[in-house]
């Protein structure tokens, strides 16, 4: 039964509202809009940025609320206080795992803050797999998370690639305007095409390919630097200060793992929970044939970005998942759990032993599998030189800024001995 503040997304709101969408993937998520457009959805994402985003959240909620609520309910309220919406034709969607995480409790969050504003008619949708809240006007159908899926495994490409290219790029911006191109004309095909097929997928995956490897670049000895941490955090720009384009300026080539990581490690946790604890055995069903293909689709793009001779692949989820056996239980779930420790893990097995683990100050999920486990996997791994970095409303950039200089200088140094 809902809460009192629990207003509805009918199906007559369709169309005739704007669904506002918080940035944490912004090419990923400029496709999932052009998706949703398909069934008929005035979705926008908003790219607000700079640290009145921060303060305009805390006025609307606790200053003890995690990092990333503060900046989503921020950026929330920033855009329906602002006058470029009608808050009585608009919605505000949040994206849920249902997990123990405070991430569950996004959506009260924003409700507490809209009637803090007067604004307790704005309709909250939950984006859950997990079922935590039903709107008659927007239901996930097996042919929405379909086309979904090739929305995130196209952004994962597409950041993958512009990672690999931006710090060598003759031209400053070529990379990424290449990427912003691939994006809009991806998104015009996931929006109008009556169906997906696969093998003309597959010629957009190397027609990406090809035009990332026809970008002018010079040689540079180049660190790469993994980002993990909470997924927030670890991938939205707002979060993390453009994280990526820092580690760019000072020399370095971001490494950051995909988004259909986390959707398999999602997926991998749900078959576990039968095997462990021999209930829900019709998801463990429907979920068998899921993992099966989104490690199929992952496969496919690792082929053809190894098949360039250019590129980089990824390393197969079935050896991220046994990466972190005798190091962490995959019981520990909550959050980004070991799938944090694997990908540290995983990128110093492949090379990359220069690791920023980015958290919310005081996670507690991300404190123990991702602080917690830098002493053990220093000691399989002397190599590694990881700094662990809080994000916090009151955390000063400059002191951050100068952490990871600190930890970029010792990677050079470790370089050129």
């Amino acid at each position: 039964m809902h809460d009192k503040s629990f207003v509805p997304f009918t199906k007559e709101m369709i169309g005739e509202y704007t669904i506002l969408i918080p940035n944490m993937l912004p090419m990923h998520f400029k496709l999932i809009v052009s998706v949703m457009k398909t069934y008929g959805y005035n979705m926008e994402l908003l790219e607000t940025t700079g640290p009145y985003i921060a303060e305009t959240g805390l006025r609307y909620t606790h200053n003890d609320t995690c990092y990333p609520a503060i900046l989503v309910i921020g950026q929330f309220m920033d855009a329906l206080l602002s006058g470029r919406y009608d808050p009585h034709k608009t919605a505000l969607i949040m994206f849920q795992t249902g997990g123990g995480c405070r991430a569950s409790n996004y959506i009260s969050l924003i409700r507490k803050a809209l009637s803090k504003a007067g604004m307790e008619y704005v309709p909250v949708i939950s984006f859950s797999l997990a079922g935590l809240e039903k709107h008659s006007g927007f239901r996930l159908t097996l042919k929405k998370l379909h086309r979904m899926m090739y929305a995130i495994l196209y952004g994962d490409l597409l950041m993958n690639l512009l990672n690999q290219v931006r710090p060598y790029e003759d031209v400053p911006g070529s990379a990424q305007a290449l990427a912003d191109s691939w994006t809009r004309k991806l998104g015009t095909e996931l929006g109008a095409a009556k169906h997906i097929r696969y093998k003309k997928v597959l010629q957009d995956y190397r027609a990406i390919v090809d035009a990332f490897a026809a970008i002018p670049v010079h040689k540079k000895d180049a660190v790469k630097v993994g980002i993990v941490g909470e997924i927030f955090v670890k991938y939205s720009p707002l979060a993390n200060n453009d994280l990526e384009r820092f580690i760019i300026a000072e020399g370095g080539q971001p490494v950051v793992p995909g988004l259909v990581d986390f959707c398999l490690y999602y997926v991998y946790n749900a078959l576990l929970e039968f095997t462990l604890y021999r209930r829900d055995f019709l998801k463990h069903l429907l979920f068998r044939p899921i993992y099966r293909l989104l490690n199929q689709k992952r496969d496919h793009i690792s082929r053809i970005l190894s098949e360039s001779g250019r590129f980089e692949g990824l390393t197969p989820f079935a050896e991220v998942v046994r990466s972190v056996d005798g190091l962490i239980h995959h019981a520990v779930k909550m959050g980004e759990g070991w799938l944090l420790t694997a990908e540290m893990m995983e990128l110093a097995r492949s090379g990359c032993d220069n690791i920023v683990c980015t958290q919310p100050f005081g996670c507690l999920p991300n404190h123990i599998c991702g602080k917690g486990m830098m002493k053990p996997l220093k000691e399989l791994c002397p190599s590694l030189n990881i700094v662990a970095i809080d994000y916090d409303a009151g955390a000063s950039r400059v002191n951050q800024e100068n952490r990871l200089r600190l930890m970029l200088a010792n990677a050079l140094k470790k370089q050129d001995a």
